[in-house]
């Protein structure tokens, strides 16, 4: 079986199916953590395209946590679908205590990631979200809707493999989907990676002050305030 040999030829083999997105301003790469970000880096690398971190927590049904009434994620986005926690009966107070809880863990790791810079400007932006692998696709899905309400111009979903399940359902709600490789079967995302260890922080931290580094050097010496230039 042909498998990917790390997270890193995946996002280079991934970045070759982005050439028209390469060397431009209007495009922002963000990586679900932490697995997604290796890939996620190649192909910002690829493109010379500003990379960042966009943190998402599902937001789980009282009892079913698998089952989303939405999320929450980066810059303070909540997408919840009131009118399915209205059918499911869920009070108020707790799907806000729902939220508080997923909102402290993820600013818990978005001050690990991010420290005192603030998350990309993506509005009016192509952006381009990447992961490892999709085997369900419900974080996918969720950070979609988060991103959604951030008004980018388009949402590009681009992972190295996912399930046929997977893909059809993120197909439905990006603007568009890529992926390298779509097998018949997929049991887990991992099986089609000689080496799938886990990412972890400090390599996340890493990730984005190198890609930091090639943004910071194409920015102007004025930017107007609040503007975001790549």
């Amino acid at each position: 079986m042909w498998r990917f040999i790390n997270r890193t030829e995946a996002g280079r083999e991934l970045a070759t199916m982005l050439p028209g997105f390469r060397n431009r301003s209007d495009v922002v790469v963000l990586a679900l953590p932490r697995g997604g970000v290796p890939v996620a880096f190649e192909v910002a690398r690829v493109l010379r395209a500003p990379l960042d971190v966009f943190t998402v927590r599902k937001v789980g049904a009282p009892g079913n946590e698998e089952y989303a009434l939405g999320a929450i994620a980066t810059a303070g986005v909540t997408a919840i679908d009131w009118s399915l926690a209205e059918r499911l009966r869920v009070s108020d107070a707790a799907l806000g205590a729902i939220i508080a809880r997923e909102r402290e863990e993820l600013d818990r790791r978005e001050r690990l990631y991010r420290g005192d810079r603030g998350p990309l400007a993506v509005a009016g932006k192509k952006v381009i979200v990447v992961d490892d692998g999709l085997a369900t696709g419900s974080t996918m899905r969720a950070a979609i809707a988060a991103l959604r309400t951030l008004q980018p111009a388009r949402i590009i979903v681009a992972v190295p493999v996912a399930s046929l399940e997977a893909a059809a359902a993120v197909r439905r709600e990006a603007d568009a989907f890529l992926v390298a490789c779509l097998p018949a079967e997929l049991y887990s995302v991992g099986q089609w990676y000689e080496d799938f260890s886990q990412t972890t922080d400090l390599e996340v931290l890493d990730l984005l002050r190198r890609a930091d580094e090639w943004t910071t050097a194409r920015r102007p010496a004025v930017m107007a305030e609040g503007a975001w230039y790549a």
